[in-house]
């Protein structure tokens, strides 16, 4: 036998870890198997140093990318279909929406939000929940929010903030900014709301140039995710000492786990999320409900 056959055999005998049981394979084949986040580029990796041949390691990539981008589909749906949380199965999901106290205008906004394009960006039930407790607890008066997509997460915070309450809303969908001030109206609350029509970096220089730095209890960002760390360095200066920056989607369908995913979007959230990690300015809790969510407590004046 050649020695390339030969270390084609080793590898080839190398054991491979075996699929749960909740996504057991169809078949035994190595294109059926379902891997787990980095199993494929390890097995990968030992492959190529064994002199494997490159149609075994290419197969067994493509096998995982299939996997991966069929996973990520259907979290897709899911999420479009109101269902955004990771790692949740439908009647779980079910019984969650089913304990949540939602306002019936905010209701009534995730059902029109769901038949529109891009539905999957709006926060789910539960993550607006926990945003308005936030604002609560804290006892917010003046927020941000960057990406506001159709309103609901804002109209959560509006609602829960008092009467003399202040929320700087940033969107440039001119169109998703006419859903969401619809509903605004209909709640009651759009005297509580500036609306930014613009990028929402120029919404926070513009901010910062008039004088606001420190003069905000909570921030929530849920918008272009290759600009998440020049958005946070820009609100790091805007909220004050002991207020919240709370930054939506960091777990990103579950794409920041799987080595192979190197999308731009993915590795911008990969590097915030290590970067937050490392930051002493703030406190953090990583916190896995809809589509993942780090809660920034501001510790130093920046």
């Amino acid at each position: 036998m050649s020695p390339r056959l030969a270390a084609a055999a080793a590898a080839s005998a190398l054991p491979l870890p075996l699929p749960s049981p909740a996504v057991a394979a169809p078949s035994r084949t190595l294109r059926a198997l379902v891997l787990s986040p980095g199993a494929a580029a390890a097995i990968s990796s030992t492959l190529r140093r064994r002199g494997a041949p490159a149609c075994l390691v290419r197969r067994l990539c493509s096998s995982h990318h299939s996997s991966a981008a069929a996973a990520t589909t259907t979290a897709v749906e899911e999420a479009r279909r109101g269902r955004k949380q990771l790692g949740m199965t439908p009647p779980l999901y079910d019984y969650l929406l089913a304990n949540v106290r939602e306002h019936p205008i905010l209701r009534d906004l995730r059902e029109e939000t769901a038949a529109m394009r891009g539905s999957q960006m709006q926060v789910s039930p539960a993550q607006a929940q926990l945003l308005a407790m936030l604002v609560q607890i804290l006892g917010a008066r003046r927020c941000i929010e960057v990406g506001v997509f159709t309103g609901y997460s804002s109209l959560a915070v509006a609602l829960a903030l008092p009467e003399s309450g202040h929320l700087v809303a940033c969107e440039r969908d001119e169109r998703c900014l006419e859903v969401a001030k619809k509903y605004y109206k209909r709640a009651g609350v759009a005297q509580k709301i500036d609306v930014r029509h613009a990028l929402a970096v120029d919404s926070l220089r513009s901010l910062l140039d008039c004088g606001e730095a420190s003069s905000y209890d909570f921030a929530f960002v849920d918008a272009d995710k290759r600009m998440y760390e020049e958005y946070f360095e820009l609100l790091l200066k805007l909220v004050r000492v002991g207020g919240l920056i709370v930054m939506d989607n960091v777990l990103w369908y579950g794409r920041v786990a799987d080595p192979l995913v190197d999308d731009p979007k993915t590795i911008s959230i990969r590097n915030f999320n290590k970067k937050v990690l490392e930051n002493k300015r703030v406190d953090i809790s990583m916190v896995p409900i809809g589509d993942g969510m780090t809660i920034c407590r501001k510790l130093v004046d920046t």
